[in-house]
């Protein structure tokens, strides 16, 4: 769907982004990783080309960008920043709606699919339709954030840094959410995170970046289990330690375990880790601890934040 060729950019005679070829697939949830500086926000603002390159080309549908006309290329593209950048003056539906308005969707088309937008991420539109950004906290001005960029159902979704303002649970929660709502829109999802532990849990495939070039592009398996190089291994390991200090058992003995039987093909032992239990989740599957293959309990999206809220509050992250 998105095909960077040899796709360079410069500014003063140094390179911002070398040599870059990358082809991304319909309807994939693509991850550009790295530190600071090594490309990621030259990459995903050339899409909807905030920026433009110095060298090669970049083609979406087997077309040039540089052949689109602008002002309709964009309008097939969602944009979700850092900066949760609302329009302080609207409201909540008038934020979301945006731009199937500017595709001239009816009225009663527009108000719909907020509504129905705004139910699936538990923001009541009773009580958030009318309401203005400054009377929202930033995880939910982050949602109404991503509702706008996916109200339109674009066709991409490019999303710069959008959880990493946030608090550790309203991040864990809008990992979830843009899981789930990628899964049911199909749309090719580009996100850029400096954070491997993030890109791990979301990415379908994961670029890795340093310096404007790329380190390694593959699944998040394959990069845990067979990094290319130094660079890529030590990167994972201090990213992900964190998360990595935990397994099941942990949060079992915390007390958050789901009662109850359930029917489910997928299972985890109590020394299984929590990014591999967070993974699960967010693919969708139904988990199940076990010990000794006797079902203990489920764990769930809610297990999970409420096991990490009592390890923020207590230090411990």
């Amino acid at each position: 769907m998105i095909n960077f060729q040899n796709v360079s950019k410069k500014y003063n005679d140094q390179f911002v982004l070398n040599n870059f070829d990358v082809s991304i697939e319909d309807g994939e949830f693509f991850v550009l990783v790295g530190p600071s500086g090594s490309g990621k926000t030259t990459t995903l603002k050339m899409i909807n080309r905030l920026i433009e390159p110095t060298d090669g080309d970049i083609y979406f549908n087997d077309k040039r960008l540089i052949d689109y006309n602008l002002k309709e290329l964009r309008l097939t593209i969602g944009y979700v920043l850092q900066q949760i950048a609302l329009f302080p003056n609207l409201t909540v539906a008038e934020n979301i709606e945006l731009i199937p308005e500017m595709r001239h969707w009816s009225k009663a088309k527009r108000r719909e699919r907020t509504e129905e937008l705004l139910r699936k991420v538990s923001l009541p539109p009773e009580e958030y339709l009318h309401r203005k950004p400054a009377e929202l906290s930033g995880g939910e001005q982050q949602r109404i954030g991503i509702l706008r960029a996916i109200a339109a159902k674009p066709d991409i979704i490019l999303m710069d840094e959008p959880f990493s303002a946030l608090d550790p649970i309203s991040r864990g929660q809008l990992q979830l959410l843009i899981k789930e709502l990628h899964k049911e829109l199909a749309s090719t999802v580009v996100f850029v995170t400096h954070d491997m532990n993030e890109a791990l849990l979301l990415g379908d495939r994961i670029c890795v970046m340093k310096d404007g070039k790329i380190v390694q592009t593959d699944t998040p398996e394959a990069i845990k289990s067979h990094p290319a190089n130094k660079f890529v291994a030590q990167f994972f390991q201090h990213e992900h330690a964190n998360l990595e200090n935990y397994c099941a058992e942990d949060v079992l003995e915390s007390g958050f375990i789901e009662d109850g039987q359930v029917d489910s093909e997928t299972t985890v032992n109590l020394d299984t880790d929590l990014p591999t239990v967070i993974r699960l989740l967010i693919e969708g599957e139904t988990v199940v601890l076990i010990d000794e293959k006797v079902p203990i309990g489920e764990i769930t999206d809610r297990t999970i934040l409420r096991f990490l809220e009592t390890k923020i509050e207590k230090g411990d992250q």
